[in-house]
């Protein structure tokens, strides 16, 4: 999918005086992506063939091609088999805070996926872990990430992404020490020590959270 069709994918905006609910719905698609035209998102694409790999894009919509900014930039390819194995993880965390906010929730197709640029930023700690793992070392990885806050998750991925956020940087710095540290331990004791939940009031806000009519 190119950059111009993910831009495409908002082109259509509630018409005026459209019921509420409706207008609500209308703004965001797949996991929680603005719909509007020229949006920051990130795109998982997800191919028909088992073997290909999981790639996850972020594309910086208006702000791609300014100020020495790319327009989308690849973070990460996974193997099937590992993304398979945090991909639950993810859709079951992004869903709970959708649904918190009254959102739609979403599932993984093949294809496209678009996800609101935090949570996609989110999704890239996850995957920059996973990426090496071994498959027994993944439910301990995705446990030690669903305990994590977003904002923690958001650090991290800032710190990441500004020296090792390609495709070819597995190897290097900060993605090796998430690895490192998200691999380290056990599912049964991360259980008990799983996030505490937020209140409402203590819910982050995602930009698309924030909409107004």
């Amino acid at each position: 999918m190119t950059s111009e069709a993910v831009q495409r994918s908002g082109d259509a905006v509630p018409q005026a005086g459209a019921a509420t609910s409706r207008a609500d719905k209308a703004r965001t698609v797949d996991f929680g992506a603005s719909d509007s035209f020229g949006a920051y998102v990130f795109r998982v694409e997800i191919p028909a063939g088992r073997s290909d790999p999981v790639t996850i894009v972020e594309h910086f919509g208006y702000e791609g091609g300014e100020r020495g900014i790319p327009v989308e930039e690849e973070r990460v390819r996974l193997p099937r088999p590992t993304w398979s194995g945090i991909a639950e993880a993810a859709r079951h965390d992004f869903n709970e805070r959708l649904r918190a906010r009254k959102l739609p929730a979403s599932r993984w197709k093949t294809g496209p996926n678009l996800v609101d640029r935090l949570l996609g930023k989110e999704l890239c700690v996850l995957a920059w872990a996973a990426e090496r793992a071994r498959p027994e070392e993944l439910p301990v990885i995705c446990s030690r990430w669903a305990a994590l806050r977003p904002e923690e998750r958001w650090w991290l991925f800032a710190m990441t992404a500004a020296e090792a956020g390609l495709p070819e940087d597995g190897e290097r710095g900060w993605r090796r020490a998430l690895y490192a540290a998200l691999s380290d331990g056990n599912t049964d004791a991360l259980a008990r020590k799983r996030r505490r939940p937020a209140t409402d009031g203590e819910l982050p806000v995602l930009p698309l959270f924030d909409v107004t009519p």
